[in-house]
C-alpha cells in the first residue's frame, strides 16, 4: 500500500510522533495506521501517544552560541509542571535540543523533531523527547526555536532564570550595553526594534480602537484625529525598543543611550516559557459534582 501524506499526517496527529517515527511504521504495517498505532506503543511510545494531548505550559528556554560566537540557537522545550523543569534528565534535553537547533539546517519545529539529536546518531529529537516522557511521565514539546547568524553586530543573550531568554545582535557599544540592552528586552518586551517595524495591521487596529474610545467624548472630528495620534505616539514610545524608558534610567530613552555609545540593535528575540499558551484550570469541586450528578 502506498504510504501517502495524508496518511503520515493523521499517524503523527493521533500520536504526536515524528513524521520519520510515523513514516516508518506505516511502512512496517503496510499503511494500517491502527497496526502502526499499536507497534509504536509496544516499542515505548505508548506514554508519549497517551500524553500528547495534556497541556505543557511550564518547560525552559535554552541558548547555545557557536564556538566563535559568531551562531546562536534558542529553543523553547515544555513540560506540564515547574517539578520537571528543574529535572536534570529534562534540561539536558532542551541544550541538547538548542545544540542541535544551532549546527541543523532546519527550518521548523516538524524538521528539527526529525533531526539527529547528536551529530552522528541515529536518535532523532523527537525520539529522545518520547523516551523522555515514557520515563519522567508528563507531556513534552519542543515549541519554536530561533537562529542567528551574526553579520555585522556582535550576538549577547541574557536568561532570566530558565523562563525567559533574549538574543540581541548589536553594533557597536560595548559587552556592558550588550548586557543591559539584553537585560532591558527581558524586562519589557518590545514588540519590535522601531516604529517603522510595526506590522501595518497590528497599527491600524489600535488606531481603530483609539478612534472609537475618542469618538466617545463628542468633541469635533478633527480634535478626535489629534486625540488619535497622540495616543498612537504614546502607543509607539511603549512597544518599541528605542522608544521605551531603559529600566535602569528611566529618564533616558533606549535609543538616546544607544545613540551615546554609537550603537544601534540590528535584531533581537525574547522567549518566554508558556507565554500565549492557554493552561486549563482545574476545577476539582465542580468535576466531583458532575460525576455525582450523572
Amino acid at each position: 500500500m502506498a504510504i501517502t501524506a495524508s496518511l503520515v499526517k493523521e499517524l503523527r496527529e493521533r500520536t504526536g510522533s515524528g513524521m520519520m517515527e510515523c513514516k516508518k511504521a506505516l511502512v512496517e504495517t503496510d499503511g494500517d495506521i491502527e497496526a502502526a498505532i499499536e507497534m509504536m506503543r509496544k516499542s515505548g511510545q505508548a506514554k508519549a501517544a497517551k500524553k500528547a494531548g495534556r497541556t505543557a505550559a511550564d518547560g525552559v528556554i535554552a541558548i547555545c552560541f557557536s564556538e566563535d560566537g559568531t551562531g546562536a540557537a534558542m529553543v523553547e522545550v515544555n513540560c506540564e509542571t515547574d517539578f520537571v523543569a528543574k529535572d536534570d534528565n529534562f534540561t539536558s534535553f532542551a541544550k541538547a535540543v538548542a545544540e542541535c537547533a544551532l549546527v541543523s539546517d532546519v527550518k521548523t519545529v516538524e524538521a528539527l523533531l526529525d533531526a539527529p539529536l547528536h551529530d552522528g546518531e541515529e536518535t532523532t529529537v523527537n525520539t529522545a523527547r518520547e523516551a523522555l516522557i515514557s520515563k519522567i511521565g508528563e507531556n513534552m514539546n519542543v515549541r519554536r526555536f530561533q537562529k542567528f547568524q551574526a553579520g555585522s553586530g556582535k550576538l549577547t543573550s541574557y536568561s532570566h532564570g530558565v523562563r525567559i531568554g533574549v538574543i540581541v545582535e548589536l553594533v557597536g557599544g560595548d559587552d556592558t550595553l550588550a548586557k543591559d540592552i539584553a537585560m532591558h528586552v527581558a524586562a519589557t518586551s518590545p514588540l519590535c526594534i522601531s516604529p517603522e517595524d510595526v506590522p501595518a495591521d497590528t497599527l491600524e487596529k489600535e488606531r481603530s480602537i483609539f478612534k472609537a474610545q475618542a469618538m466617545e467624548s463628542g468633541k469635533p472630528e478633527n480634535i478626535v484625529e489629534k486625540m488619535v495620534d497622540g495616543r498612537i505616539r504614546k502607543y509607539l514610545a511603549e512597544v518599541t525598543l528605542l522608544g521605551q524608558p531603559f529600566v535602569k534610567d528611566p529618564d533616558l530613552a533606549v535609543e538616546k543611550l544607544l545613540e551615546k555609545a554609537g550603537a544601534r540593535v540590528v535584531n533581537f528575540c525574547r522567549f518566554e516559557v508558556g507565554e500565549g499558551i492557554e493552561k486549563k484550570q482545574e476545577n476539582f469541586a465542580d468535576e466531583v459534582m458532575a460525576q455525582i450528578k450523572s
